[in-house]
């Protein structure tokens, strides 16, 4: 059986995203996108875990027995995370002090353990980290939406970059305080769901299942 490649980069995107259409990774999407830059930094991270993920147990995946698979394959999952955050401690304190625990629950994602146990198991390395690739940018895409719409809304910048002026600051901006709680993440969510699946850019339930 031959693997489209493409389709296996590109599905996870936006017809077949992880977050809006299997309603995957929720709850990291609500609670670290009140800045795009911390959203941002979740969304690498993931997807970093994610294709490394997957292309390790690819590339094991002959030789390991299907009794232990789950416990390696979740072994490689948490693995990875400490390189992460590691590297985060390193060379962004205070970014990682903001995502706090987060990066740490990417182990319990079910993103990154979902494509290690539905492809990476099944498949090559190369079409595993695309795979990893198109599920990242997927959830990362999201995290993205969402942010930007918070942040800017929310505080009335973009960035930490000031794009509304708001009252406090002498402008005309209220900011929509709603929008920096996690309700408000949740209905952008259920909005950005609702939005794809009425344009039939992603699948309704039937054909996602």
């Amino acid at each position: 059986m031959t693997t489209d490649l493409r389709a296996v980069l590109t599905e996870p995107i936006v017809r077949r995203n992880p977050v809006t259409v299997q309603i995957l990774g929720v709850c990291s999407a609500l609670a670290v996108t009140s800045q795009v830059a911390t959203a941002l930094v979740m969304g690498v991270a993931l997807t970093a875990t994610t294709c490394a993920s997957n292309v390790a147990i690819s590339l094991i995946r002959g030789a390991l027995p299907r009794s232990i698979r789950l416990i390696v394959e979740i072994t490689i999952i948490a693995s990875l995370v400490i390189v992460v955050d590691q590297v985060l401690q390193a060379y962004a304190p205070a970014m990682s002090k903001q995502l706090s625990v987060f990066v740490g629950l990417i182990v319990t994602n079910c993103i990154v353990l979902g494509r290690a146990e539905a492809f990476a198991s099944r498949s090559g390395p190369w079409a595993s980290f695309l795979d990893g690739l198109g599920n990242g940018a997927g959830y990362a895409l999201v995290l993205f939406a969402v942010a930007t719409v918070r942040e800017v809304l929310g505080t009335g910048t973009f960035l930490g970059a000031t794009v509304l002026r708001t009252v406090a600051a002498g402008g005309t901006y209220e900011p929509v305080d709603l929008l920096l709680k996690p309700v408000g993440a949740f209905f952008l969510l259920a909005l950005l769901v609702w939005g794809l699946r009425a344009a039939r850019l992603a699948p309704d339930d039937e054909e996602a299942s």
